[in-house]
């Protein structure tokens, strides 16, 4: 029995943020499925901090679908450091996209939080009820309350006017496209640079920060774009079957993941096998671990019918081989 789905390839697709990791993924992935009338602009072109620059992009061109991948990122590093940037700018972003594509009457609206917006210390897989349930992780609690306030303003507009908006929580991400900045960057590529460079220079240790004790889980960001179409095609929350919070009504927020996970020092040994890398690798406990563990329940989406596909030993080698692909061609230095 086919399934109805809730966009078609007919619609105009907006992606917000299509030039970074995520919304490059998301457009790949709905161009490989035959939608041929996709919306994207850069920075330069249409500034999302303006919001009259904004609500004018969206008046004029009218999308039927958006896709909120923008936003202001980084690792801990930059979280500890930034706290305004993280916290206003991806408000900005959010806040006039999801209320230009509301009062200009697109239909669906799909935004994109992260696991982060969980407390720090909660019941392990998180499920989704635990959102606001105790206190934020301090190193990454400013990314963490803007994207809570996206979720809170979905919520809103569905309640108070009835706007198909829905939000998916992936986990940790990573892949083709990734930042390699050397105090930007999220773990992954951080590390990737880090082995990469010392084996290029030769050296016999490599310095990793914490302790490596911390339980993460990674979604390579295909897998997290395929998730993306999934939802925007079947999730209804308004329907009969779609999944339900623990006091009964319509659940709007998701999570995404792969339902593993791993300590920081396993996944810096795969990546330093991966890369070729053998020195030692040292931990520096003077630096933050973060988050003990954080493995989400993945379970209300997999009971819908999508899984992930792509296995973290398979990811790391795709995303080590786009790494080297973007040094030979330039756009990266090592």
């Amino acid at each position: 029995m086919t399934r109805q789905t809730l966009i078609s390839c007919s619609d105009k697709i907006y992606i917000a943020g299509h030039k970074g990791m995520v919304g490059s993924a998301i457009k790949r992935i709905f161009i490989k499925n035959d939608f041929k009338n996709i919306l994207s602009n850069t920075r330069k072109e249409l500034d999302l901090l303006d919001s009259y620059k904004v609500f004018d992009w969206f008046a004029a061109n009218k999308p039927d679908v958006v896709i909120i991948a923008a936003a202001k990122v980084g690792g801990i590093y930059a979280n500890n450091n930034f706290p305004v940037n993280f916290l206003l700018e991806n408000i900005k972003i959010q806040n006039n996209v999801i209320e230009a594509a509301w009062k200009t009457g697109s239909r669906r609206l799909l935004f994109l939080g992260s696991s982060c917006i969980y407390p720090k210390l909660t019941a392990q897989p998180i499920k989704e009820d635990s959102l606001s349930t105790g206190e934020l992780e301090k190193t990454n609690e400013w990314y963490a309350t803007a994207k809570i306030s996206g979720i809170k303003l979905c919520e809103a507009l569905n309640k108070q006017y009835g706007f198909d908006s829905i939000c998916l929580m992936p986990t940790n991400l990573y892949g083709p496209g990734d930042n390699y900045h050397s105090t930007n960057s999220h773990v992954v590529p951080s590390l990737i640079k880090r082995f990469y460079d010392a084996k290029n220079l030769n050296k016999r240790e490599v310095v990793c920060w914490g302790s490596g004790i911390p339980r993460r889980e990674f979604l390579h960001v295909d897998d997290l774009a395929e998730a993306i179409l999934f939802t925007l095609k079947y999730w209804d929350p308004s329907s009969k079957n779609a999944p339900l919070t623990k006091k009964g009504s319509p659940l709007l927020h998701l999570n995404v993941g792969t339902g593993v996970d791993i300590t920081i020092k396993k996944l810096a040994e795969k990546i330093a096998k991966t890369i070729g890398y053998k020195g030692e690798i040292i931990w520096d406990r003077t630096k933050p671990d973060g988050t003990p563990q954080k493995l989400l329940d993945i379970s209300k989406l997999s009971k819908m019918g999508w899984s992930s596909k792509i296995d973290l030993e398979k990811g790391l080698i795709d995303t080590f081989k786009n790494f080297k692909e973007e040094l030979i061609s330039g756009r990266l230095r090592s």
